[in-house]
């Protein structure tokens, strides 16, 4: 079994060759504009994991996962000449989801700030229920000792 620092190198080189080999080789009129965020290998060198991103809308993501489902006979042979290892990892391609995620956190934020504008324009004139102060203090404790100490 391979190191997992050889895995992180193998992988930070088929990410290269790939983001190449879609800009330059690849000439799918299916294929969007297709960013190459991350790439894994296993602890094996066996298998690699490709994820990207698509810039467009549903159709268009669907299209480019289409060609580059058809072209990772292409990309794996070229992946295996350029890398030189014994054994190729085959290649997948799998949609990253970090775009999506982030900007549903965007929104959960916004709905946050609005919320909080809200609760502090509803708690701008508001008073306390009870005393501003509830909790006990030194001098209320020496009060309460001297009045104890006259009963005994």
């Amino acid at each position: 079994m391979a190191d997992s620092q050889r895995a992180r190198r193998l992988a930070e080189q088929i990410q290269v060759i790939v983001a190449r080999m879609l800009e330059s080789r690849i000439k799918d009129p299916r294929l969007g504009f297709v960013t190459i965020t991350d790439a894994r290998v296993t602890g094996d060198l066996q298998h690699a994991t490709i994820y990207y991103t698509v810039l467009g809308d549903e159709k268009e993501r669907e299209d480019s996962a289409t060609a580059l489902a058809s072209a990772s006979g292409v990309i794996r042979s070229e992946v295996g000449k350029q890398i030189g290892i014994r054994l190729t990892p085959t290649v997948t391609f799998v949609p990253d989801s970090v775009p999506e995620v982030a900007a549903s956190l965007e929104e959960k934020l916004r709905e946050v700030r609005a919320r909080d504008a809200e609760l502090a324009a509803a708690s701008a004139g508001a008073t306390y229920a009870g005393d501003a102060d509830p909790y006990r203090t030194h001098e209320d404790a020496d009060f309460e000792d001297a009045e104890g100490s006259d009963e005994e």
